[in-house]
């Protein structure tokens, strides 16, 4: 079982910045996967980056370049630092993590960017 907690959402400028914080029940390296997902009204919930216990990390190609996904194992902490935000990231963002074929969710994050 994987508990996760997200923080940092806001509302922000175009071309701002924002860091979103999930904080999870176990030890991150511990965990096969864990990232971000992120869902617009009237949209799937889409892959945003995901890092492995392994350490590997995969980025959507919309956000390549402008997120960061890291990984602090000893605060059970993974972050994802946002840059040049744009109006197309506004979003509600998920933290999520998957162990031996069992996915987990987090409650969601808000992240709003205005033009």
């Amino acid at each position: 079982q994987v508990q996760l907690v997200e923080s940092g959402g806001g509302v922000v400028q175009a071309g701002g910045s924002l860091r979103l914080s999930c904080a999870a029940s176990r030890s991150t390296y511990s965990i096969g996967a864990i990232g971000w997902y992120r869902q617009a009204p009237g949209n799937a919930r889409d892959m945003v980056a995901v890092i492995s216990a392994g350490g590997n990390t995969n980025y959507a190609d919309s956000v390549k370049g402008r997120f960061t996904i890291s990984r602090a194992d000893a605060r059970n902490t993974v972050y994802l630092e946002m840059n040049n935000l744009k109006p197309e990231d506004t979003a509600v963002y998920y933290c999520y993590a998957r162990n031996y074929g069992v996915t987990y969710w987090g409650q969601g994050t808000q992240v709003t960017v205005s033009s």
